[in-house]
């Protein structure tokens, strides 16, 4: 009798869930809190701010040059001219710069991943990257430096406007959203502020003009 009555309430409360109206469109998007001043130029604000995360940022340069402009960053701090990027930044001139990549998922052997970025935050100098199959996770957290392209149209002032974006061209979130302010760190152990404990210890921001 006891197992009756619990299947039996367990259904009852099944179907009550089951009779429940959607959520009110005027619901479902959360209502935003007070904002500070918004920047008036948002992209000087991202680089201040990304820069004071002590991510490296430069450009903007034009789309078709940023393949050069990441070959030469790469040799000015010695870091080699091989890489593992996203899929979808193959069809880019890499070679004609002088990187070797391969376009496919990071490997902990791997030195140097690039990526892209679905938007950047002025207010935080945060990246906001969507995994997929062809912007997999691993390009961005694996490699000891990250560099990512950012188009200026792609900055936006607040968390609260990447997220908005977010719903109006995908509809709703991927399997992952990686929200990347500049190099990982820790100060787990005494205090002291270590980079690369979980990630790259090394980012740079290329700031496009047009798409990568």
């Amino acid at each position: 009798m006891s197992r009756e009555r619990i299947l039996e309430r367990v259904r009852s409360r099944c179907r009550a869930l089951a009779a429940r109206k959607p959520i009110a469109p005027e619901r479902a998007t959360p209502a935003r809190g007070p904002l500070p001043r918004r920047p008036d130029d948002l992209v000087d604000a991202f680089r201040a701010k990304a820069r004071a995360l002590a991510s490296t940022v430069i450009g903007p340069v034009d789309a078709g040059k940023a393949p050069e402009t990441v070959a030469m960053w790469l040799t000015e701090t010695n870091l080699g001219k091989r890489a593992v990027i996203w899929p979808e930044l193959a069809g880019m001139n890499w070679r004609t710069a002088g990187i070797d990549v391969e376009a496919r998922e990071a490997l902990g052997t791997d030195l140097v991943g690039i990526t892209g970025a679905f938007c950047a935050v002025a207010e935080t100098g945060t990246l906001v990257l969507l995994s997929g199959a062809t912007t997999p996770a691993t390009v961005s957290l694996l490699p000891e430096t990250h560099v990512a392209l950012v188009p200026l149209k792609r900055v936006v002032a607040y968390m609260e406007d990447a997220f908005d974006l977010l719903r109006r061209e995908r509809g709703g979130p991927p399997r992952a959203i990686n929200l990347v302010s500049g190099p990982s760190r820790t100060a787990d152990v005494e205090q002291t502020v270590t980079l690369g404990a979980h990630g790259p210890y090394r980012v740079a921001v290329i700031l496009v003009r047009g798409d990568p």
